[in-house]
């Protein structure tokens, strides 16, 4: 006797699915994880995972502020964008509570831009956001796809606690920009 055929597959994963996992995967990871074993050696010099972390929260908060101005060029965006910016402040919550950001007084997921990365390169402003909807979505994509390439990179370098961080996050990153991108269509 044979078996019945299963359903045909769907291709990709739906938003459900993606939107369940990304916190739980968070909560998995322990996004509230202290500082690791300081590797400095006693000299006062951050270590490298210290910087790391540091740079993630920095990240975060830029990615945070390019949400906000997308979202005051393009209020009709805001309920979309909502949750994937609420998320975002949280991983810079996370990536702040340990090492180096720990001191920093730009260790917060607030609009102030005094992280490293945020000096680096400074944030977006209403005039820089697309006039186009669309164009704006897929800046957001590319710059959450860069993020999230780049913790995938460092998370083998990191200590495992940090390093799981970071592939959480990057996952979570990975599925903002299906959101941004693909849910979309």
């Amino acid at each position: 006797m044979p078996f019945p055929s299963s359903p045909p597959a769907r291709s990709g994963p739906r938003r459900r699915i993606l939107l369940a996992v990304a916190p739980a995967a968070l909560l998995a990871a322990g996004c509230s994880a202290g500082p690791g074993k300081p590797e400095d050696g006693g000299s006062g010099r951050p270590s490298a995972a210290d910087r790391t972390r540091a740079r993630a929260a920095a990240d975060s908060r830029e990615l945070a502020e390019r949400y906000d101005a997308v979202v005051a060029a393009h209020p009709g965006l805001a309920g979309r964008l909502g949750p994937l910016r609420a998320e975002v402040a949280a991983h810079a919550r996370a990536f702040g509570e340990g090492g180096a950001a720990k001191a920093s007084p730009s260790a917060s997921p607030s609009p102030s831009g005094s992280g490293t990365a945020a000096a680096a390169s400074p944030a977006p402003t209403r005039a820089a956001v697309p006039v186009k909807e669309k164009e704006a979505l897929a800046e957001l994509a590319v710059a959450e796809r860069e993020i999230a390439d780049r913790r995938t990179r460092e998370l083998l370098d990191a200590p495992d606690e940090l390093a799981r961080l970071l592939a959480s996050v990057a996952a979570a990153g990975a599925a903002h920009v299906y959101l941004l991108t693909e849910a979309g269509r």
